[in-house]
């Protein structure tokens, strides 16, 4: 089949190749690729920026979301049929979304949202199930509390803002001029435009701020925050929390605890909290979440799609931040540009 994989760690390292079709193991479901998205973790991956933690072997094949048809399941398969649409962000290690197929675990897989065509689909588990696991499971944001997250037109920030709003926040955003009439449309009550405003000037009483830009953005996130506020990043730095999660050894967690010692220290001053987040793979979140883009509470936003024989250019096109709003699709569908 073809795919396209990661030869050698570096900007230059992916490339189209034929692969033998997945093994497809006793608990897998075999998915033929629809549609994937590409996300920043693609080229993180791609990169090596993890490869002391995630201990991926070139050539591996590259691609962190996938929605599609099964053809196959295992025999301890159980919820699935052959011919079912789904979706699904495929666990670390067994990514591989840029191919014709891919062998996915079963507990990864969900149903794909009745409501949403299997492009639109694509660009939603890795995203989805960040915002969730942020808001939900390590914010646990309820009604009235108020969440800045940057970047609202983003693939991430954008579905942060429909989930939060669903949750009953108060929600602020950062955007550029041309889409405040997205964000808005998507639920922020608050946009501060960062080509003509400091937004940490203008907000403050914060419970939680989403940051996925890093650096000077992360420290001035935390001067917002109310008492005991939370800041969470996805762009690290990575704190001992990501080693606990990925089950590294004790020094690892050590790295990770003094590359993050300087923003824990000035979140401790400030009186508030930070973490890192790296999201996880998790099916029956995709099935709740499946339910809100069902009902109309959340929907994809889609900046471009490209043809699956353009996979490299639709990553360069993300890269070069050539991206308006939202997620940019690989589709298997002739005729998707």
């Amino acid at each position: 089949m073809k795919a396209f994989v990661v030869e050698k760690y570096g900007k230059d390292g992916a490339r189209a190749a034929e692969v033998p079709e997945p093994t497809v193991g006793d608990r897998d479901v075999l998915v033929r690729v629809s549609a994937s998205s590409i996300n920043p973790l693609d080229k993180m991956v791609r990169n090596g920026e993890f490869k002391q933690l995630l201990k991926y072997k070139p050539p591996f094949t590259l691609g962190h979301d996938v929605a599609g048809v099964v053809t196959r399941v295992g025999p301890a398969v159980h919820g699935f049929e052959v011919g079912d649409e789904v979706y699904a962000r495929p666990r670390d290690l067994r990514i591989g979304g840029f191919a014709e197929f891919i062998a996915i675990d079963m507990d990864d897989v969900a149903p794909k949202p009745a409501s949403l065509t299997l492009q639109e689909a694509a660009a939603v588990p890795l995203v989805a199930l960040a915002a969730w696991q942020v808001l939900v499971d390590r914010a646990d944001v309820k009604p009235g509390q108020k969440v800045l997250v940057h970047a609202g037109a983003g693939g991430l920030g954008s579905t942060v803002i429909q989930l939060a709003k669903h949750l009953g926040a108060t929600v602020a955003t950062t955007a550029n001029t041309r889409s405040e009439k997205l964000v808005r449309s998507l639920g922020a009550d608050v946009v501060v435009d960062y080509t003509k405003e400091d937004f940490s000037k203008v907000l403050s009483g914060y419970d939680l701020v989403l940051d996925s830009l890093g650096g000077a953005n992360l420290e001035k996130s935390l001067t917002v925050l109310k008492p005991g506020g939370l800041a969470i990043s996805v762009v690290g730095p990575p704190d001992t929390g990501f080693a606990k999660q990925l089950g590294a050894p004790s020094f690892i967690a050590a790295v990770m605890s003094f590359l993050s010692r300087k923003v824990r220290k000035q979140a401790k001053t400030l009186g508030v909290r930070y973490q890192f987040v790296f999201m996880e793979a998790n099916g029956s979140q995709l099935r709740e979440l499946g339910a809100l883009y069902d009902s109309g509470k959340l929907r994809p936003v889609i900046d471009s799609t490209f043809p699956f024989d353009r996979t490299l250019e639709a990553m360069a096109h993300v890269e070069q931040g050539r991206t308006k709003a939202g997620k940019v699709v690989v589709s298997m569908v002739p005729g998707n540009d």
